[in-house]
This record gives C-alpha cells, sequence and structure tokens, in this order.
C-alpha cells in the first residue's frame, strides 16, 4: 500500500490567477477582504498578485494597492507573480517576500501566451531570480501545459522534466506542475511526475490541476502517491484559461481540503472558513461557486 505525506501544503491561487481573467472589475477592497479571509482559515500562502501589463491583463493592476491594504499574517506568505525585471521591480517596490516565475512546457503555449519560446522565456526569468536571490526573496517556478497543450495536444513528460531542470539551477526553491486545461488522468500524470523527479527532488514539486474535465481531484490523489506534498488551490473553483477555450476553473480549495482531511492529511485549513471565503467571493461575483464541497455545505446550511 502506497505511503501518503502526512501533511500537504495548499498554496491557494485564487486571489491571483482565480480573478486575473474575470470579464468584471473586482474592487480592491472585494480582493483584500478576499486574502484576510483566506489567511483566516489557516492558508499560509495566499497568491495576492501580479505585476504583468495593465494592458494584457487588467484585473491585476491594483496589485500595489492591494498589497499595500492587505493586513500581513505572521507564518503567511503572499507571492506575486512576476513575468520580467519590470515586475520585479514592481514587486521590490511593494516589499514582496516571494514571487513567481512562470514559462511552459509547450512551445506553441508559451509563443501564443508570452510571445516567446521556451528557451526565451527562460532567459528572460533568470535575471529575476538573480534579483531575487540578491534581496532574500524567494522564487517559485510554474510550468503550464505538463500534460496536454491546446494547440500541440500531448506533451513529453522529459520536455516537462527539461524546464524543471532549468528552473531548479535557476533557483526556484517549488516547482508547480500545471495541468493548464484540465485533460490529464492519474496515470499520464503520475508518467509525467516520474519524469520530472528523475531530475528535480520530489519534495520540491507542487500539482496545478483544472477541472475541466472532473479529474483534479483524483489527479491530486495520484500526485500524493507519488509523494508530492504541496497543492494549489483556488477559492471556490475561481480561474480558467484564456487560451483554451472551455478550459474550467482550478481544483476548488474547498474540495483540497475535503479530500486530504478524509485522507488524514494534516493541511492547518478549516474548511468551514475556506467555504464562507467561496461563498464570499462567489457572491462578489454574482455566481455560485464551482466547488461541489461549497455547494453540498451550502445545501445543508439551508435545509
Amino acid at each position: 500500500m502506497t505511503t501518503l505525506p502526512n501533511q500537504v501544503k495548499i498554496v491557494e491561487v485564487g486571489p491571483r490567477d482565480g480573478l486575473q481573467n474575470e470579464p468584471q472589475t473586482v474592487p480592491t477592497d472585494t480582493k483584500v477582504e478576499l486574502v484576510r479571509l483566506l489567511g483566516e482559515a489557516g492558508l499560509t500562502v495566499i497568491e495576492s498578485g501580479s505585476f504583468v501589463s495593465p494592458k494584457w491583463v487588467p484585473q491585476m493592476a491594483d496589485t500595489p494597492a492591494v498589497l499595500a491594504a492587505i493586513e500581513r499574517r505572521p507564518g503567511v506568505s503572499y507571492p506575486v507573480l512576476v513575468p520580467n525585471m519590470k515586475g520585479m521591480e514592481g514587486a521590490l517596490a511593494a516589499g514582496v517576500g516571494e514571487v513567481a516565475i512562470f514559462g511552459a512546457a509547450s512551445e506553441s503555449f508559451s509563443r501564443r501566451n508570452i510571445n516567446c519560446s521556451i528557451a526565451e522565456s527562460l532567459d528572460r526569468f533568470a535575471p529575476v531570480a538573480e534579483a531575487a536571490r540578491q534581496h532574500g526573496i524567494r522564487v517559485r517556478g510554474y510550468i503550464s501545459c505538463v500534460v496536454d497543450c491546446p494547440y500541440e495536444g500531448p506533451v513529453a513528460p522529459d520536455a516537462v522534466a527539461r524546464v524543471a531542470e532549468r528552473l531548479l539551477a535557476m533557483g526556484c526553491y517549488e516547482i508547480s506542475l500545471g495541468d493548464t486545461i484540465g485533460t490529464a488522468t492519474p496515470a499520464r500524470v503520475q508518467a509525467m511526475l516520474d519524469a520530472v523527479a528523475a531530475v528535480v527532488p520530489v519534495d520540491r514539486l507542487a500539482v496545478h490541476f483544472h477541472d475541466t474535465y472532473g479529474q483534479a481531484v483524483a489527479n491530486i490523489y495520484a500526485s500524493l502517491e507519488r509523494g508530492v506534498a504541496v497543492v494549489d488551490s483556488s477559492v471556490a473553483g475561481l480561474g480558467g484559461c484564456p487560451f483554451a477555450k472551455g478550459a474550467s476553473g482550478n481544483v476548488a480549495t474547498e474540495d483540497v481540503v475535503y479530500l486530504l482531511d478524509g485522507l488524514g492529511c494534516r493541511t492547518g485549513v478549516d474548511l468551514r472558513r475556506v467555504f464562507e471565503a467561496g461563498r464570499f467571493i462567489s457572491r462578489a461575483l454574482g455566481r455560485p461557486p464551482a466547488s461541489k464541497v461549497s455547494r453540498a455545505l451550502e445545501g445543508k446550511a439551508a435545509a
């Protein structure tokens, strides 16, 4: 019988990855309150914004204001995404303690998403990682399309491993492997993880699943079986991929906490409080949460 991790860290990406593609402008105060509620729920890593061009991601234009307004809880990290040195300068000005850089395992996705090849994107990130090191800031790496690409189809596990190895060498303390369009299945996830774990220690890996085909929870379990103990998720299942038509949001934090609680994996996260945070942002957006657990709890409350 496979031994699962006793403790799992949940990286909450809702305030950034979850909200960044929302068509309606989410007020700064709403974002700040969402971050507060997530912190009160026990989440220790809460992605809180990104320093990207407002032209491309207008929803994140108020990231400096959000970072200035949030009450930083002891022991909680509030990382931001940075695509280049200009973004890094904004992050430094905001006094962040952690940044994230993002690449892809697919050449087509890289060119359409950030307008450069994989090699060029890694070259862009090198000075960002070096600047972070000089300022004592931690760097997390993201890799998109680790199983499938919306333009190329299946992505070879070795291609993912090559990008992961470069990010590790660059100084990333953790590398998040993203099933960007939500088409992965457990066996394919484990094949990809086996390839990556051959060049990056498994305790430096995280997984990031979208739930387009309803496989995210199964894929997380498959990842736990391989020893991965860090899972990205988004409260209320917020998010999606603008480059992958029909791709649904990230796996919901509520659903991940319910799974891990049931497996006896410690997270330090209070399911009821995450549910309240999800209900708050869902009401602000005017739609029900995508989380199945949240809908079940809502139904029980109404009964």
